[in-house]
């Protein structure tokens, strides 16, 4: 590690340490924009633009009452729900994290989560379920929720989603396993394709203990379905 980095032989960084000496993973899936370019007229107008070429595309005319302020609500909507890029765990930390002397199971469930399929840009939504054993330190519970945020608020896959929530708990905690579990509809599913509403996809990631130890693991998966 120099400069507080590591990198792989590409050179793409992978880790980044802060201020604090807490190493932070660093995501090759992250915008090349600013938050400010992408809250910029300049650029709100070209998504709205693309959004009316979409309409013209489906044979809608996008200058009828119930279209005339679709583009530009589609575009400012398209930028929260990939907010998500220009969060860092660093910010959602902010000094939640505390020396304790804890070494059992503490298990976060039914987060509710959504975020945009990058295949279609359709959602899927759920619940994740976190668990972790602490090693002298522990966080506070919201930011469970707010790392779960933070990647969910980005064009995903469910699997890539429910490892980078895991890999980001183990990276500020390092402690003795995480455990993340992720329950999900995909719109993508439901509305298109196979057309099959209320099929859930179920994905989990996990590291140390829990992917270990048998026992562990089977005491998280009870605790959550109980």
């Amino acid at each position: 590690m120099q400069d507080g980095t590591s990198t792989t032989q590409n050179g793409e960084v992978l880790l980044q340490q802060d201020g604090a000496g807490v190493v932070m993973p660093r995501n090759k899936y992250s915008s090349s924009m600013t938050w400010a370019e992408k809250n910029s007229p300049e650029n709100l107008n070209m998504m709205a633009s693309a959004v009316k070429t979409l309409l013209n595309g489906v044979g809608e005319d996008p200058e009828r009452e119930g279209l005339v302020k679709t583009p530009e609500r589609l575009a400012k909507a398209l930028v929260f729900f990939t907010s998500g890029y220009h969060h860092s765990l660093e910010e959602l930390m902010n000094g939640a994290l505390f020396e304790e002397d804890h070494d059992e199971m503490v298990i976060v469930r039914d987060i509710a989560i959504f975020s945009l399929c990058e295949h279609h840009m359709i959602p899927f939504y759920g619940k994740v379920h976190i668990g972790y054993i602490p090693s002298g330190k522990v966080l506070g519970l919201s930011k469970f929720a707010r790392i779960a945020e933070m990647y969910a608020r980005r064009l995903q896959v469910q699997e890539r989603l429910t490892k980078q929530i895991a890999d980001a708990i183990q990276s500020v905690l390092k402690p003795q396993g995480v455990a993340v579990v992720i329950e999900a509809e995909h719109m993508c599913m439901s509305m298109r394709g196979a057309q099959k509403p209320g099929a859930k996809t179920t994905t989990s990631a996990m590291l140390g203990n829990f992917r270990d130890n048998s026992k562990t693991r089977e005491e998280f998966l009870n605790l959550i379905r109980s």
